[in-house]
């Protein structure tokens, strides 16, 4: 009887090696430029900061085959552009160069508040 491929060292090698990402560093670089550059698109209709800045994005995940998997939330449960507003992050990330498709899903927990917002939003909304 041949012994476990667990235990042959080439095997164990590759099992601890970080796998290779299809895309570059440099390509994984330019799209996070990209998409950041894009969600900086959006606005918020009742408060004129972008939906990145007010700190609604939780969580982007670009996968090699070059979709784009969005978390984030809204500044209140009863947003009144709760039902549009995953559409325009979506369509602004799918309009990036590269990208295959964006989906974005809306999250609540945790919940948003105003410590999320960036600098850049406290300034503008003289929160400071």
């Amino acid at each position: 009887m041949s012994a476990p491929i667990s235990d042959n060292a080439d095997f164990a090698a590759a099992w601890d090696e970080p796998q290779a990402s299809a895309l570059s560093q440099d390509e994984i670089a330019r799209l996070t430029d990209d998409i950041v550059a894009a969600l900086k698109t959006v606005f918020d209709p009742e408060i004129p900061v972008d939906v990145y800045e007010l700190g609604l994005i939780y969580k982007v995940d670009l996968s090699d085959d070059r979709d784009v998997d969005i978390e984030m939330t809204l500044t209140a449960p009863g947003c009144p552009v709760a039902g549009e507003m995953p559409g325009w992050i979506e369509d602004a990330v799918a309009k990036v160069e590269g990208v295959k498709s964006a989906k974005a899903n809306l999250v609540f927990d945790p919940p948003w508040d105003p410590s999320r917002m960036s600098d850049e939003a406290k300034l503008q909304l003289n929160m400071f």
